[in-house]
């Protein structure tokens, strides 16, 4: 286990165990946004009921948000600045038509001034396409 996880582990209040500290490693060398049937997948010989449970423990806590898209739950670590009672998640999620990922674009993000009218608790902002990568394979 890195320091760097155990750190991250306290300050969100999580226990530490052996799972979670599998899937949060995991999480972090992927770029795109994973459904719990992909990493159920990498982890195909652990209990299907405990990875889920972790997964509703670090969205609980502030360490992964969900990304709804083409009606399959995703997800991806959060920022740093996420906590348990605010994602911080008012960033663009890009799902590409071709590779089928789905990545965070933190560069494009809904205005903080919209707060200070409305009471807004979840933003689901998903927009389709075909990214970069796919577009350099044409």
């Amino acid at each position: 286990m890195k320091k760097a996880t155990e750190a991250v582990f306290e300050s969100k209040n999580i226990r530490l165990t052996t799972m979670r500290i599998l899937i949060y490693e995991y999480l972090e060398t992927v770029t795109a946004a994973l459904s719990l049937a992909e990493i159920e997948k990498f982890f195909h010989k652990a209990d299907k009921v405990t990875i889920y449970r972790t997964l509703q423990t670090f969205q609980e806590k502030g360490l992964v948000h969900k990304i709804l898209d083409e009606n399959v739950v995703k997800y991806k670590l959060c920022a740093e600045s996420c906590v348990e009672d605010d994602h911080n998640d008012r960033h663009l999620h890009f799902y590409c038509k071709k590779c089928n990922e789905t990545t965070c674009r933190d560069e494009i993000i809904l205005p903080k001034s919209l707060e200070e009218s409305l009471q807004i608790d979840e933003v689901q902002i998903l927009a389709k396409g075909i990214c970069e990568k796919c577009l350099k394979s044409f």
